[in-house]
C-alpha cells in the first residue's frame, strides 16, 4: 500500500514553510495551484529584513490537492485559513496573497478583522474587465510570453501535485468572487504589487482597486510578469519590507 502511494504521489511539497521559531507575524498563501515553495525565496528575505517569523501556508487548490466535490471557493478557503493561523499560534498577523489567493486572504480581514493587521495582494486577479475563461486566458498567455523559462520545472511539479481539475474548479469559483467591493469595505491597509509584464493584473486595475478608499497602495516592481514571488523575489520583498515596517509588528 506504501508503495502504491510513492508510486502514485513520488514528490509532495509540505503544507508549510516557516522561518523563526516564534508564532509568525507575517504569513503567505500560494497562488493557485502553487506551493509554499514559491513563497520560500522572499520569506527568507523578508525575515531577515523584518527580524520576523515568517511562514507560507498551503490550502486546499492552494498548494495541496482538493478531495472530490470538496468546496474551493475563497469565503471556504478563509475558513481554512484561519484554522491554519491557529494551528501556528499566530496572533494578529499580515496577510500576504499572490494571485487568486489574494481573495482568500481579503475573506480572512473581512471575516476576523481584529486578526489582520494588514494586506498585501501580489497580482490580484478577478478584473471585471475579464470576467470570463477566453478573457482570462488571453491575459495569462499574454503574460506567460514574459515570464522566465527557469520556473517552468518548478510550476510543472506543483500543478501536477494539485492538480488540474482542483486548479479549473478552484479558478471558476474564484472568477465568480468579487475582490474590490470587499476591499472597499475594509479598515485594513493594503498593499497591492505587481509586475510591470503582468496581464492578469493591470496597471488600470490596481489603479481602480487603489481608488476605491485611502489606505490601499500600490507598486510596480522594476521586472517581471504575473509570477514575481518566484522570478523576482527579492524585488518583492524590498517592495514589501517598508510596508510592513509601517503596518505590522515584528516578532516579541
Amino acid at each position: 500500500m506504501s508503495r502504491a502511494l510513492r508510486r502514485r504521489a513520488p514528490w509532495a511539497p509540505p503544507s508549510t514553510w516557516q522561518r523563526g521559531d516564534a508564532p509568525p507575524t507575517v504569513v503567505a498563501v500560494p497562488g493557485l495551484g502553487l506551493s509554499v515553495e514559491g513563497w520560500r525565496a522572499p520569506g527568507l528575505v523578508i525575515a531577515g529584513m523584518r527580524g520576523t517569523g515568517f511562514a507560507a501556508v498551503a490550502l486546499p487548490a492552494h498548494g495541496l490537492p482538493a478531495r472530490r466535490g470538496e468546496p474551493l471557493d475563497p469565503v471556504t478557503s478563509a475558513g481554512r485559513l484561519l484554522a491554519r493561523l491557529d494551528e501556528l499560534g499566530a496572533g494578529r498577523v499580515a496577510l500576504l496573497g499572490h494571485s487568486a489567493s489574494c481573495q482568500v486572504v481579503t475573506e480572512v480581514a473581512r471575516r476576523e478583522p481584529d486578526r489582520v493587521a494588514a494586506l498585501v495582494l501580489v497580482g490580484p486577479t478577478t478584473d471585471p474587465r475579464a470576467p470570463t475563461w477566453p478573457r482570462l486566458a488571453a491575459r495569462w498567455l499574454a503574460t506567460a510570453a514574459h515570464e522566465r523559462l527557469g520556473q517552468v520545472p518548478l510550476l510543472v511539479r506543483d500543478y501536477s501535485h494539485s492538480g488540474l481539475v482542483t486548479f479549473a474548479r478552484a479558478m471558476d469559483a474564484a472568477r465568480r468572487h468579487p475582490l474590490a467591493p470587499i476591499l472597499s469595505a475594509l479598515e485594513q491597509p493594503v498593499l497591492l504589487v505587481r509586475g510591470p509584464d503582468d496581464r492578469i493584473a493591470p496597471q488600470s486595475w490596481h489603479d481602480d482597486l487603489a481608488a476605491r478608499r485611502p489606505g490601499i497602495e500600490t507598486v510596480t516592481l522594476p521586472a517581471g510578469g504575473h509570477m514575481v514571488p518566484i522570478t523576482h523575489p527579492h524585488d518583492l520583498a524590498t517592495a514589501v519590507v517598508p510596508f510592513l515596517a509601517r503596518h505590522a509588528a515584528p516578532s516579541s
